[in-house]
């Protein structure tokens, strides 16, 4: 009689256990730059839409699977690889997220996908561009951002239209900036463009640009693109102002930054006459999920949504969709969903992580517009559209 209580108590906790697990909530990774030499602007960008993520699927979606809540497990990446590295181990073996997105460093993201391949917790970049990041055709990894050959096509069209012939590239040492290089140069031989480059790269912790841009003022280009990330960008738009390099040459900006609220702050007499890379537009469609992201993020913030912060919400959207797709947090379950499935996003567009040829293996990507500041503290929805460039592979 005793050893028959004994078995009933045990099963009676290994029952009471697994209802504990069920209603644990599934865990989702978010990597972001939090803290300088990264980005920290785009890391607390990408951070609102993820957190509005999660709260429509534990609201409106009415959780992820059987009930259970999507819970955010957030790590700084710094925009350092070993910290990347790091902070994914510690989503994946301590928090057990189920998946880990958020990537914006392309160099962060390249080295948390070789520990990816080990763990095997998939990975979504959020605004990561390298070439590698899905041209190594890696089963774990997967993106929603622009590649470096179609931002390149959009502003090489840019160039041709514009018909400048002496282009300076200012980059700096990280896979996003030599891979812009290489993929420009490549793509301007190719097409036989006639351009003559300037070529002159800089490590992103450097605070002085002025020796280099002195370079540039002499090569005296056409236009001058401007690849730093983060501060570096930033400190080129007001050296090149200083040195008398703009306006007169003209500057295109690689990424949104100017789209950011702070921008007119830091530039409130550099940034009229720039150009600048873009990824969303509100004269854009959305579809019902982006409209409610949209009109929740007004609500809360009291400004209009980035792509930063919208594409942040896409990419924890769809991971919790896949799992529903699965009925499964198991990684391998998740990747073939992700591989197999259609997802809402913000986009009107669904999107889809097919296993394409090079680059486009597993990649979704938006848009590449071109926008101009024509003016002083120009709200950047109103800034003109110079170029709209395809986005996905047909």
């Amino acid at each position: 009689m005793t050893m028959l209580r004994l078995i009933v108590g045990a099963l009676a906790l290994l029952f009471a256990g697994t209802a504990v697990n069920a209603a644990d909530p599934v865990v989702i990774g978010l990597e972001i730059p939090l803290s300088p030499p990264g980005d920290p602007t785009a890391g607390q960008l990408i951070r609102r839409g993820a957190e509005l993520a999660v709260e429509y699927i534990n609201g409106t979606m009415g959780g992820v699977l059987d009930g259970r809540k999507a819970e955010l497990a957030v790590q700084d990446s710094q925009g350092r690889t070993e910290s990347g590295v790091a902070a994914y181990r510690r989503l994946v073996t301590e928090d057990k997220a189920i998946a880990v997105t958020g990537f914006f460093h392309s160099s962060v993201n390249l080295a948390a996908n070789e520990v990816a391949k080990e763990l095997g917790v998939p990975t979504i970049a959020t605004q990561a561009s390298a070439s590698d990041i899905t041209a190594k055709h890696y089963d774990v990894a997967f993106r929603t951002h622009v590649i470096d050959p179609v931002r390149v096509a959009a502003w090489l069209e840019f160039i041709k239209n514009k018909n400048f012939k002496r282009v300076a590239l200012v980059a700096e040492t990280t896979d996003y900036g030599i891979g812009l290089v290489q993929e420009t140069e490549k793509q301007a031989k190719e097409k036989k463009l006639g351009l003559e480059f300037q070529t002159i790269t800089f490590d992103r912790s450097t605070t002085d640009l002025t020796p280099l841009l002195l370079q540039v003022k002499a090569f005296k280009p056409d236009l001058l693109i401007n690849i730093g990330v983060g501060q570096p960008m930033d400190l080129m738009v007001e050296q090149a102002a200083t040195l008398g390099i703009m306006p007169q040459i003209p500057m295109l900006i690689s990424y949104d930054a100017p789209i950011r609220p702070q921008f007119w702050q830091l530039h409130p007499k550099t940034g009229s006459g720039l150009y600048f890379i873009a990824y969303y537009s509100p004269k854009q469609k959305m579809s019902d999920v982006g409209a409610w992201f949209a009109k929740a993020y007004e609500d809360k913030y009291k400004e209009s949504p980035v792509y930063s912060s919208l594409n942040g919400f896409g990419d924890v959207m769809i991971i919790a969709q896949a799992a529903r797709e699965a009925k499964s947090t198991d990684p391998k379950a998740l990747i073939k969903a992700l591989e197999t499935g259609t997802f809402k996003s913000w986009t009107s567009s669904a999107v889809t992580f097919p296993r394409a040829e090079g680059v486009y293996f597993h990649n979704w990507s938006p848009p590449v517009l071109i926008l101009q500041y024509t003016s002083a503290n120009q709200d950047w929805k109103e800034a003109t559209v110079i170029i709209e460039h395809a986005g996905s592979a047909p």
